[in-house]
């Protein structure tokens, strides 16, 4: 909550709550594909790529608002 307060002074709030929540997410669906042996398909792939793509969306249109 500390590090979501902080960046909310320098971000727009569905930016700095969407980074980290995909961030959590990427970070917890690729190590699990490696040390579980959990699918590694093509639309879990794409999704992962798409969630990376929105992170740094948000971030570079938050950087030209600024």
């Amino acid at each position: 909550m500390v590090i979501l307060s902080q960046s909310v002074k320098a971000l727009p709030v569905g930016a700095a709550y969407a980074a980290p929540t995909g961030i959590g997410a990427v970070g917890t669906a690729t190590p699990g594909m490696w040390l579980f042996n959990e699918p590694r398909d093509v639309g879990r792939l794409v999704s992962i790529g798409l969630n990376i793509s929105g992170i740094v969306g948000l971030r570079s249109t938050s950087a030209a608002a600024e």
